[in-house]
């Protein structure tokens, strides 16, 4: 089942994300009560600053003990060191979880390189690095990760928002929505649907260079659109290529810095309802979702089978 959500601000608005698009998913919980997860898109950092969302342990491993609360102290510090070590500097350091971080960072170098050196210490996962993006996923509904993250207030100008069943992989937040696009910058997905060339599609991505950060299809989505943009391409030109280009029944939100993006395959099988006003766009797998931030009478649609939208936040 899974539930997705999309929200954007138009015409260089912003709001509280963080509120919007955790209503939304709550109202959303049973389609999906085992993770639920944001992205998030506030005010863009300028010059080589970069937000950084990463994770040293799974919730679940926090119940072992005191061996892991000391694991997860060594781990940050070798991220710390690693991020130095390339050049970086730390210019903030907050806690969200007792194993989840964010950090402020002015880095100048590859984010590859520097993505990969800091994966390459035990546990740890980036779950966003961008200028604008801000990746929160964990166990649990929209109110426990919410108030876990302290989501509430977090101002910005559009959001994507997953509530997940888990149906073939583990309840964890390495297989939580949405996805980086690992390692471009603010770039995320969220989808509902079964990729059948899933596996084909990974290959040829991995065969010109790009990693995988799990075995979820909705990965692939989000790494197939960057690189099809890092070749050039426009977002609507490059979803519409993957109507053509990938296989099964999806339905799949995407955001970039400034956009906000929709796309239902021909067969157009999974539930999308739409809002559009002058000032804001919304949508979700469910109008009840809509309803959660418009309790007011409005009229909401169904968007076509192979239809591709594409919002700017400005």
């Amino acid at each position: 089942m899974c539930g997705i959500a999309g929200l954007i601000h138009r015409g260089g608005k912003s709001g509280d994300i963080g509120t919007e698009m955790t209503a939304m998913l709550q109202s959303l919980k049973h389609r999906g009560p085992d993770s639920t997860g944001y992205a998030l898109y506030g005010k863009p950092l300028k010059g080589n600053e970069l937000m950084l969302r990463f994770k040293v342990a799974e919730q679940d491993e926090m119940l072992k003990g005191f061996k892991i609360h000391d694991q997860v102290k060594e781990r940050r510090t070798e991220v710390d060191k690693r991020i130095k070590e390339l050049g970086g500097r730390i210019v903030e350091a907050n806690n969200a979880t007792e194993y989840a971080f964010r950090y402020k960072i002015d880095y100048a170098g590859d984010r590859r390189k520097l993505a990969d050196f800091i994966e390459d210490v035990e546990g740890a996962e980036i779950l966003s690095m961008g200028h604008g993006l801000e990746l929160v996923k964990d166990l649990g509904d929209a109110a426990r990760v919410a108030e876990q993250y302290a989501l509430k207030g977090f101002n910005g100008t559009h959001a994507l928002g997953h509530t997940r069943m888990a149906t073939e992989s583990d309840v964890d937040i390495r297989s939580a929505h949405p996805y980086w696009a690992y390692p471009f910058a603010d770039v995320s997905v969220v989808h509902n649907g079964q990729l059948t060339n899933y596996w084909n599609g990974r290959r040829a991505l991995e065969r010109r260079g790009h990693r995988f950060m799990s075995n979820c299809d909705s990965e692939l989505i989000a790494v197939y659109l960057a690189d099809k943009m890092q070749q050039g391409a426009e977002l609507k030109d490059a979803m519409t290529d993957s109507i053509e280009e990938l296989d099964g029944v999806f339905t799949y939100l995407v955001a970039t810095s400034d956009s906000l993006g929709m796309a239902k395959d021909v067969m157009a099988a999974k539930p999308m309802v739409l809002y559009e006003s002058e000032k804001f766009i919304v949508l979700a797998s469910e109008e009840v979702a809509i309803r959660s931030v418009f309790p007011h009478e409005i009229d909401t649609f169904d968007p076509y089978e192979g239809e591709v939208r594409v919002w700017k936040s400005a």
